[in-house]
């Protein structure tokens, strides 16, 4: 059978990064295989569907590089890929099941259904439907159904057990005792995630099922409505569940809620697809830096874990500088460009090398390089060196100054700046903070005398004045 896997969003939020880790594997395994990886949306929660949400999961499965196969926008030999447009199927399924006993409309009210979770909550038992509809007469229900109401229809969980076969997990047994009678249609005419999911993934030739493992509670309802329609279920593989550092499930109180919102936060697509990889599944290599292409060669399901994963952003701070430091300088340049709009391209080429080595993430490059379009305002206390004082300083950056006049500014200068540090009967490491605060008013930044070579002789004058008449009238203010 070939390999048909699929990615089946509620478009009610953002794509989170545990939902990314699910695009991801099945992105790998379809690939992996020379399979198909479907895209369809499940927007049966009308009253919850958003179209915003709907566009910034796609947006989301974009930025990382995962391109599906079939989908609601390419379209496909198994579609719609939209449930909504697909409810005739869901009907006739559901009355398929009516008809061999497997399932039965049901007329309990919200207010009704809710006294009787209160009432087994009181009494210590488990919440699930009482079957109090389960023997209405065929009469009975037509006479209510022209009568106005508009009934739910259950499914009928047979006595017995259930085995779930997860191709991670192993077998799970279950006592159908367990499971609720399972609504499958709601009273607007729309399925449940439980028969759509199943009926879809039989229709589309789905082969394997790889979702959270929130899901694998709900897998014995999936396996008996297989067995009800006489199918054979896909493989199921129930992926671990994520975590926050302080291993509780990840959510939007860790931080970024959306893989969108890493992006802004200067995360390259390449680093967040290798970081996200490596939550739940391990090639068993030690190795840690993977390209896309090197993670579908070395993806097998039977590597993924099925203990938790914890979100460690550090570790994602490490994997996006070790991808940073891999771009081409001129990739490298232009994956900078948004974070830096006021470089131009030319400046930003030859800036670029001087922090790529030094960040982790684009978003930092603005602290390290808009020293080069705005001169320092106020000058930080780390321009007078602790063990020095206001006037050895001035006297310092007044030698700086003069011999930024005649010399070549550029890395050859520094052995003259060496001398000068010890003439001055300063340590070198002074010298070069003082002229580092002075010329970019920072002190920290991409190397010292690279830098006040892009600055250029001129505008290194005049920031040395500014630096010098500011420290003076400091003094005489005081």
């Amino acid at each position: 059978m070939p390999v048909r896997v699929r990615f089946a969003p509620s478009p009610t939020g953002a794509l989170h990064p545990g939902s990314a880790r699910t695009v991801l594997f099945n992105y790998l395994y379809a690939r992996k295989n020379a399979g198909s990886f479907i895209l369809r949306i499940e927007d049966t929660d009308q009253s919850r569907y958003d179209p915003t949400s709907l566009e910034s999961i796609l947006s989301g499965i974009r930025w990382l590089g995962l391109g599906w196969d079939e989908g609601p926008d390419i379209g496909g030999d198994f579609g719609p890929y939209f449930q909504s447009d697909r409810l005739d199927l869901y009907h006739e399924m559901v009355q398929r099941l009516i008809d061999a006993g497997d399932a039965y409309p049901c007329f309990c009210t919200p207010q009704r259904l809710e006294e009787l979770r209160e009432a087994q909550r009181k009494a210590g038992l488990p919440t699930r439907y009482d079957r109090h509809c389960i023997d209405l007469t065929d009469a009975e229900v037509k006479t209510r159904v022209e009568a106005g109401e508009i009934p739910v229809i259950r499914m009928k969980v047979p006595e017995g057990k259930t085995v779930v076969h997860d191709l991670v997990r192993g077998d799970s047994t279950f006592d159908n005792s367990s499971q609720d009678d399972q609504v499958l249609l709601k009273s607007d005419g729309f399925p449940t995630y439980h028969l759509a999911s199943v009926v879809d993934d039989h229709e589309m030739r789905i082969s394997h099922v790889i979702r959270g493992d929130e899901w694998l509670a709900s897998s014995p309802k999936h396996v008996i409505l297989y067995g009800m329609f006489g199918w054979d279920p896909p493989i199921f593989v129930h992926l671990p569940v994520v975590l926050g550092p302080d291993k509780t499930k990840l959510s939007k109180r860790h931080g970024a809620a959306s893989v969108l919102e890493f992006r802004e936060m200067g995360y390259l697509p390449e680093a967040m697809v290798n970081f996200l990889a490596f939550l739940g599944w391990s090639p068993g290599t030690g190795e840690e830096h993977f390209s896309l292409e090197q993670l579908v060669a070395a993806f097998e399901l039977e590597k993924i874990q099925d203990s938790p994963a914890v979100f460690d952003q550090a570790k994602l701070d490490s994997v996006n500088g070790l991808h940073i430091r891999a771009l081409p300088v001129d990739e490298f340049a232009a994956r900078l460009a948004p974070y830096v709009p006021e470089l131009s391209r030319q400046l930003l080429a030859v800036a670029a090398p001087l922090i790529q080595e030094r960040i982790q993430r684009l978003t930092e490059a603005p602290a390290l390089l808009n020293f080069l379009v705005h001169r320092p305002e106020e000058l930080p206390p780390e321009i007078v060196p602790k063990k020095q004082d206001l006037a050895s300083t001035v006297a310092v950056l007044q030698d700086l100054r003069h011999l930024f006049e005649t010399a070549q500014v550029d890395e050859s200068l520094e052995p003259t700046l060496r001398e000068l540090a010890e003439t001055r009967g300063w340590k070198a490491g002074e010298l070069f903070m003082t002229l580092r605060v002075a010329l970019t008013g920072s002190p920290v930044t991409p190397p010292l005398l690279p830098s006040a070579k892009l600055l250029g002789r001129t505008e290194c004058l005049v920031r040395l004045d500014h630096a010098i008449g500011g420290l003076i009238r400091g003094n005489s203010s005081q």
